[in-house]
């Protein structure tokens, strides 16, 4: 079962770079009002060429209305989502998080099953997260659209 508005963001560790680099999400987000979206994969087509480059161009946007921190989370490993970062230019605009082992994304209730991308991932979502609740929450009815998760449907 998903997460809802309203509920607290669940504790999961992700990881930042390296495998090595350890964040608990939901400590990371405390007293921040912050954009956590989730994606099938980095460097996949959809998440590469829209889903990404609406939150890049937004972001500083995002901020003047009040977002700390936009983060990009993907059922990759923390070298692959550096690489997605580092390709797409995103420092200083986008953090990128990886999941994995699922850890977040079934805490989320968001795990998806998608054998062409070599097995579990995540549904593609969105949310805003206020000091630790979620405020609003996107996830694509077929897990991998690109509609309402995208930055565009942000109501900030």
């Amino acid at each position: 079962m998903a997460v809802k508005v309203g509920d607290s963001l669940p504790s999961a560790e992700l990881h930042e770079d390296t495998p090595q680099t350890k964040i608990n999400i939901a400590e990371e987000v405390k007293g921040k009002k912050v954009v956590i979206f989730g994606v099938p994969g980095a460097f996949t087509p959809g998440c590469s060429a829209t889903h990404l480059p609406g939150y890049l161009e937004k972001a500083a946007e995002l901020k003047k209305k009040g977002i700390s921190e936009i983060f990009c989370v993907a059922v990759n490993d923390a070298f692959v989502m550096k690489a997605w970062g580092d390709h797409n230019k995103a420092e200083g605009k986008v953090r990128f998080l990886a999941d994995p082992n699922l850890e977040f994304a079934k805490k989320l209730g968001v795990e998806h099953e998608i054998p062409v991308l070599g097995g579990w991932r995540s549904k593609r979502y969105s949310m805003v997260v206020d000091d630790g609740k979620i405020t609003q929450l996107n996830i694509e009815p077929d897990g991998t659209g690109l509609s309402c998760s995208l930055a565009e449907g942000l109501k900030i």
